[in-house]
């Protein structure tokens, strides 16, 4: 009797996994390769540039030159107008409203879709790099800009990396992926991660106008988004992507 109810438990078990948690897709050899290979070279790409920029901001040379340019060339195109545009920008993706929408999202998609692997793969990677900021930007401890140069409110707190736009960042691409992945022309996809990572500068650089990041601060957390979507895409092929049977690949 104790045997049958286990084996009732663990096909329960089963079951619940099947229904919610398996998405398996097959893919030619060649392209589930090639999703690691694109992850692996994202993440040594994005890990090589944050350390790049650390190494610059920590030394006061290399990269860090471009900070006071570039914020005072940003700073040259205020206007009343643009500063509304970017601080609506800034409170979307900002530590108030971003978590909302990404629990929308998560919550949404869950009920909707078909499997739950996504938007759990989505709300977890958001939660490493929220988590990855609030570890790093304490101990590195860098200043933000002057205060008289923020315009909506004083923030007092460390400037490196950017957690706004780390969240901005993730979102974005790794949403993206998520969707996108999953079509048959990979073409799409690409296009609609370029589409991404350009609505990612453009927060990126929303920063920096309002006067709360330096540059470097922002390329920083680009290139930490980097690897938190490389990492993304590695997990996301090791749990779901399946290889074709060789006879049954199709060219």
């Amino acid at each position: 009797m104790t045997s049958a109810l286990s084996d009732r438990r663990a096909g329960a078990r089963r079951r619940w996994h099947e229904k919610f948690l398996v998405e398996d897709r097959v893919v030619p050899a060649s392209s589930r390769r090639n999703l690691y290979i694109v992850s692996a070279v994202l993440m040594v790409v994005g890990l090589i540039c944050f350390l790049a920029v650390l190494d610059s901001v920590r030394e006061s040379d290399g990269l860090s030159a471009i900070d006071r340019p570039i914020q005072a060339w940003l700073e040259g195109m205020r206007s009343p107008t643009l500063t509304v545009m970017m601080a609506i920008v800034a409170t979307v993706f900002g530590p108030v409203v971003l978590p909302i929408v990404v629990l929308i999202t998560v919550v949404w998609w869950g009920i909707a879709a078909r499997h739950a692997w996504r938007p759990l793969l989505l709300a977890v990677s958001m939660i490493v790099g929220v988590a990855t900021v609030q570890i790093l930007a304490p101990i590195i401890g860098r200043h933000r800009p002057p205060v008289s140069a923020m315009l909506i409110g004083a923030d007092h707190t460390s400037s490196f990396p950017s957690g706004h736009v780390m969240g901005a960042a993730d979102f974005l691409l790794i949403t993206t992926y998520l969707i996108f992945s999953r079509r048959r022309n990979p073409v799409y996809t690409v296009i609609a991660l370029v589409v991404a990572f350009a609505l990612a500068v453009a927060t990126a650089a929303c920063r920096v106008y309002l006067g709360y990041h330096w540059p470097t601060d922002v390329l920083a957390s680009m290139s930490l988004s980097l690897v938190v979507i490389g990492g993304v895409i590695a997990v996301d092929t090791w749990r779901t992507v399946r290889v074709r049977a060789s006879g049954s690949e199709s060219p």
